[in-house]
């Protein structure tokens, strides 16, 4: 079978500086695919959620959320694709409240409230399910992706190959894994026993290059692998815009307090999805300050940097094609070792016996597992943004935290191994060292130029080596609908969705 480009349908105009550019749009190209897809969905009795539901829940068909507590979370059950947003109630297995937690002022030692949307209560329990669907539902609903041939092929740092090879179980196609070999040994297990064909490539998170290259490997293989590339995918930030964006704000209406304001939000740069929710928090926020935020051992954005580092689930020394870099007000760069000690501190008994004598009431502390080591480097960003803008207690930063200690089970293993039992005296240490006496250093307010400069390394990675082109380089820069013309795409999609389930008849 030969390659097919599809679905993304280019049509030729003109920027304001003259370029020919291509714009964002969408229709159905292959009906075979397409009828295969629908084909496969009545076989299987998926539905396909809208972004609109995913955004806000209680829109969902009632005759689908009746069904919900019948299915377990983790289930392999198309009615999960309903659960890809952050109002799942895990006691009821119904849509509830806005998952988050406020960590307290105790714990950070700021006077602004850092709070962050919980991905945990995610199918596969991590919220980057999410930008997975939002790469594939397109793709489905246009004929792109031929479920009786095509190898669905997720290219991750961790958590965004779990929830493809989970959509993919779905669907019942193959998932394909790539992710580097010094990911936890959780997320391997659950790859294996997801039945998914993986990859390991050579290094840690920040060797994204091996990535694409096992991408080009096996699409030279075969055309049957068909690459979603969070990277390089606006479905990726798309869904965050979308649904994460929503869900801050409405999160904010029902927390503020009078005079409070939203001021910050925090999101570890990774493949520039979940900081997109940036992007639609402007809109209604404009003095808002956006803090990419990634880990010191490879400090990308701060100092053009490159090496290795600790901070599982945020690939680092390129920028993602999908990053708005102009809506990025300022980059925190976290020491990676931080992160993993306060993994301990929230997650071992002398730990959390020590919380409590800090004023640490007891339901937070039950909670404090809900964040794995990248949730943990973003609350301490959030501190760091804290304290260079002197923010009160008028001021609500927001974050996301990715995932839970639940796939770090092995690192807290091999901690006590290395540093020895956790103990009072480390819990104190930890506690002032890393939050309480967290510095401003390695923490940056960038400039138009300084923008610039981040915005140009786009080009080593998706021009030289990825085929992207300068125009379009140029129009992400230059052109002032580019982002517009993506972010606004949903409906167009939500209405190829409607029409999907359609034909599906179910």
């Amino acid at each position: 079978m030969a390659n097919v480009i599809i679905g993304l349908r280019p049509i030729t105009t003109n920027n304001q500086n003259g370029d020919q550019m291509e714009s964002f749009s969408w229709k159905i190209e292959n009906e075979d695919y397409l009828n295969k897809t629908i084909k496969r969905c009545k076989e299987k009795k998926i539905i396909l959620p809208k972004f609109s539901e995913l955004k806000n829940p209680d829109t969902i068909p009632q005759t689908i959320k009746n069904q919900l507590p019948k299915v377990e979370m983790q289930e392999i059950n198309p009615l999960n694709l309903f659960r890809i947003n952050w109002r799942n109630d895990a006691k009821t297995g119904g849509v509830g409240q806005i998952n988050y937690l406020e960590i307290p002022c105790e714990i950070t030692g700021v006077k602004a409230r850092i709070v962050g949307l919980v991905g945990k209560f995610f199918p596969t329990g991590a919220h980057k399910v999410g930008a997975t669907y939002g790469c594939l539902a397109p793709y489905l609903v246009t004929g792109r992706f031929n479920p009786e041939y095509h190898k669905a092929v997720w290219p991750s740092t961790g958590n965004y190959c779990r929830g493809g090879v989970f959509n993919s179980r779905l669907l019942a196609v193959d998932g394909v894994a790539i992710l580097p070999e010094e990911m936890s040994k959780e997320r391997f297990d659950w790859l294996k026993n997801m039945g998914a064909e993986i990859y390991a490539t050579y290094g840690c998170e920040s060797n994204v290059k091996e990535i694409y290259d096992k991408c080009h490997e096996l699409e030279n293989k075969s055309d049957q692998y068909l690459i979603f590339n969070q990277f390089a995918q606006m479905g990726n930030p798309i869904w965050h815009y979308e649904v994460t964006g929503f869900t801050i704000e409405s999160l904010f209406n029902q927390l503020k307090k009078e005079s409070q304001r939203l001021s910050g939000y925090v999101s570890a740069t990774g493949s520039a999805g979940t900081i997109a929710a940036g992007d639609y928090l402007r809109e209604s926020f404009p003095l808002l300050r956006v803090t990419a935020s990634e880990a010191l051992q490879c400090p990308t954005l701060l100092f053009n940097g490159y090496g290795a580092h600790r901070i599982e689930g945020i690939g680092d020394k390129h920028i993602p094609w999908v990053h708005n870099v102009k809506n990025t007000d300022t980059v925190a760069a976290i020491d990676d070792e931080d992160p993993l000690r306060i993994l301990r501190l929230f997650n071992e008994q002398e730990g959390q016996k020590y919380l409590r004598q800090l004023g640490v009431d007891e339901e937070t502390i039950s909670k404090l597992s809900w964040l794995g080591v990248s949730g943990i480097s973003n609350v301490i960003s959030a501190i760091k943004l804290a304290k260079y803008y002197e923010m009160n207690e008028n001021d609500i930063i927001f974050t996301i935290f990715t995932d839970s200690v639940e796939l770090y089970g092995s690192r807290l293993e091999e901690m006590n191994k290395m540093w020895g039992t956790y103990s009072a005296h480390q819990a104190d240490k930890d506690w002032y060292s890393v939050l309480k006496k967290q510095s401003t250093d390695n923490f940056t307010e960038l400039s138009y130029q300084d923008k610039k400069r981040i915005h140009n390394l786009k080009y080593f990675t998706w021009v030289e080596q990825q085929g992207k082109t300068v125009e379009e380089l140029n129009a992400q820069w230059y052109d002032e609908n580019y982002w517009n013309e993506r972010f606004s795409i949903v409906p167009e999609w939500d209405k190829l969705i409607g029409e999907f389930n359609t034909k599906v008849c179910l």
